[in-house]
């Protein structure tokens, strides 16, 4: 691992030295400088601090690994009791892209309690094996049981990558099995590809959306990623089976767990945005909270939700559940209308892939424009009623 290197005596005004860092990394201690772990490693100090007072030194004991060993991409099946989360198909779809593109097979990795019958449904899917470990233990999701059949099946089968979706169990699995085995995670990743030595390039939004950060993890496996739901496309169901269904076991004994289930309370069905054919959507453009009515009427007539920018949300006028974009939700409906959204890249990214966006804004320089199908310039306060007046006169011709 690479480090910083303070070199005291080329260092004639500590206190000017220690302004240099942006992060508050560098302290003064007995008139001598010191790193603390705040450090970034962004190396400001050795560009902009008195040459030679502080050095990048590079590990030269970088560790290796023999990639031929590892061959795959594995995706884990999210569910619950059975039902499989549809960002299985859409990391199943993505698999089989990267497989191909190395000449290496997809694998699937199933973990619960009576899903041996479940499992063949992803043989629709082009998968060249599910691995599935079918046990009682398994049957409700704890972290240490699953990790432990989770590895079992790494060492198992050397994958090279493995994805898995962004889901509440996702996002405490990956982790957990990433530390097993001293690899690398990215976490939230939109777009992913991999070169033909089998390094897989890991691309998410990064400082807030302002720029994609390119993580690559070559000298670990497997190589691991975690992606939200809605950003890749699902592919189309075969109507034959392909592949096959591998079972394994893990010994009971080293299933055990710290904790119990004692029951399951199921949480009432919520609408959600993610599953919403049609959005409308508040910006900064609406003037007062009291006007989200208007937008729910638009989204009542069209049979969808009310979805929200990050400043509504802020502004403490909706729930963050309603809120798309980097650090919202992703969505891809039928239809989305915004109604005074600006446009900004991290909204834009949450949205992108809607099949029509319709964009209604003031300012014809608005950067939503560059994204939407349709444009209309003007006030959302007379564009919607008036969209209102013709769908139920629409609706009305049509009865």
């Amino acid at each position: 691992m690479a480090k910083l290197v303070v070199h005291q005596d080329k260092i004639d005004d500590v206190q000017a030295f220690i302004k240099i860092c942006p992060f508050g990394a560098m302290v003064e201690k007995d008139g001598k400088v010191e790193l603390t772990a705040a450090c970034r490693m962004c190396r400001l100090c050795v560009k902009k601090g008195p040459k030679g007072a502080m050095e990048y030194v590079e590990d030269e004991k970088k560790p290796t690994v023999d990639k031929s060993k590892w061959r795959g991409i594995a995706v884990y099946v999210d569910h619950v009791e059975g039902r499989i989360h549809p960002v299985t198909y859409e990391l199943l779809g993505k698999a089989r892209e990267l497989a191909e593109k190395i000449s290496q097979p997809v694998y699937a990795l199933f973990l619960g309690s009576e899903i041996t019958k479940e499992a063949e449904e992803l043989q629709h899917y082009g998968v060249d094996k599910v691995f599935v470990c079918d046990k009682e233990e398994l049957k409700d999701f704890k972290i240490e049981t699953y990790a432990t059949a989770f590895e079992h099946f790494v060492k198992m089968v050397h994958p090279a990558a493995i994805l898995v979706g962004a889901t509440p169990v996702g996002r405490q699995l990956a982790p957990r099995c990433a530390a097993r085995f001293r690899t690398g995670l990215t976490a939230d990743c939109t777009v992913l590809d991999i070169h033909e030595n089998s390094d897989l390039v890991q691309i998410r939004p990064a400082f807030g959306g302002n720029i994609m950060a390119e993580i690559l993890t070559p000298n670990h496996r497997p190589q691991m990623a975690t992606v939200r739901y809605k950003v890749m496309d699902a592919p189309k169901r075969s109507s034959d089976k392909s592949g096959e269904i591998v079972t394994f076991d893990v010994p009971t004994e080293e299933l055990g767990s710290h904790v119990d289930v004692l029951r399951v309370t199921k949480k009432e069905k919520e609408k959600s945005i993610e599953m919403a054919d049609v959005l409308v959507v508040a910006g900064r453009g609406l003037k007062k909270k009291e006007d989200i009515a208007l937008l729910q009427e638009l989204a009542d007539e069209l049979g969808g939700e009310v979805a929200c920018t990050r400043p509504m949300v802020e502004s403490g006028w909706f729930d963050a559940k309603h809120q798309i974009g980097l650090s919202g939700r992703t969505v891809r409906p039928k239809l989305i209308i915004t109604c005074g959204v600006s446009g900004a890249i991290q909204f834009v990214a949450g949205m992108n892939n809607s099949d029509t966006i319709v964009a209604i804004n003031t300012d014809p320089k608005a950067s939503i424009f560059k994204t939407a199908n349709y444009a209309i310039v003007g006030d959302l306060y007379e564009v919607i009623p008036k969209l209102l007046s013709d769908i139920r006169e629409g609706k009305g011709e049509n009865a």
